[in-house]
């Protein structure tokens, strides 16, 4: 048996090409959140943000599915592809955004306003897509909101995204729910304001799950595939990244000219960090954890996907996995 116990990067390059022998085994596909540890976004097939994956998900031609990401995504992945194993390595690997609504909640919600569409980021659990009209994602968000004929909207649940989306959509009302993202919240003010101190050259690009006085303070705002795409087309050289730093990973990879800067060491998901090259080794190897979801649930959460996909062009974008 080999010894490890010195040999960390050995010991990861073993479990890589355990998971490729396995993976071509099982006829499968590794799809991988731009938060997810570096050594994870190595032995993607494809990696993305909320969006992209879902449109991968949809496209891949696997049986077998290893999403390493977030439980509602992996939900997400189950509901769109119903014929397919969707495994989620790490059980315990959930979103807080995601529980900070119910289905409960958000009924009572519906009949305070009856008259209001439910928009859902897919941040959130299958049973809140159930309840919902259509998803979004924060690439999509304003397309999504603007294609619907209601002029008042139940925005769930992240409120700063709501509150972003309505700045860009003043026709609508938008109803915000008290939820946000735990990791985007980390990232202050102050924090950044001593980024673009220390960084005088560089251009701050934010998601809009950050707060809105972050959000004034920067240059450009987008999800992380916008950051990826403003990266590469911009003449600037030097950028500061407000959002998780998992993604500075590909950021790096596919910019090598350029420099990317996180404003603070602060903006890490543990929930994405959990998965390792061991436990997806293991997920491969035991066909675990497998995710459905009730078919109570499905066939609504299911349109409520299709129709956030068919409005941002599903069958225009193919991904060959």
């Amino acid at each position: 048996m080999m010894d490890y116990s010195r040999d960390d990067k050995l010991y990861k390059e073993d479990l890589k090409k355990k998971i490729i022998r396995l993976k071509a085994k099982r006829n499968a596909v590794i799809i991988v959140h731009n938060y997810q540890r570096d050594e994870i976004q190595e032995i993607a097939d494809y990696s993305g943000d909320s969006l992209g994956l879902a449109r991968a998900a949809v496209n891949t031609k696997a049986e077998i599915i290893v999403f390493c990401g977030v439980h509602f995504m992996a939900e997400s992945a189950s509901i769109l592809n119903p014929e397919k194993i969707v495994l989620l390595p790490v059980k315990e690997a959930g979103c807080p955004l995601a529980d900070m609504i119910t289905v409960a909640k958000l009924r009572a919600k519906k009949e305070e306003f009856p008259e209001a569409a439910v928009v859902c980021y897919v941040n959130s659990s299958a049973g809140v897509k159930a309840e919902s009209d259509i998803a979004c994602t924060s690439s999509n968000a304003i397309e999504v909101v603007r294609s619907i004929k209601e002029k008042r909207i139940i925005f769930v649940p992240d409120k700063n995204l709501g509150r972003y989306v309505q700045s860009h959509v003043p026709e609508k009302e938008i109803i915000l729910w008290e939820g946000y993202c735990p990791t985007h919240l980390r990232l202050t003010e102050e924090d950044a304001v001593k980024a673009r101190r220390n960084f005088p050259g560089a251009e701050f690009i934010a998601h809009p799950e950050c707060r809105p006085e972050v959000l004034k303070l920067a240059d450009h705002i987008c999800s992380t595939k916008g950051m990826f795409d403003y990266a590469k087309a911009a003449d600037t050289k030097e950028f500061i990244i407000g959002t998780e730093s998992g993604i500075l990973y590909n950021l790096r990879k596919k910019n090598p000219g350029k420099k990317f800067h996180t404003p603070t060491t602060h903006l890490l998901c543990a929930n994405m960090k959990l998965t390792t090259l061991g436990w997806v080794a293991y997920s491969l190897e035991n066909l675990v954890h497998k995710v459905k979801v009730a078919d109570c649930v499905k066939e609504k959460a299911r349109s409520t996907l299709e129709r956030m996909l068919d409005i941002t062009g599903k069958t225009t974008t193919k991904h060959p996995l």
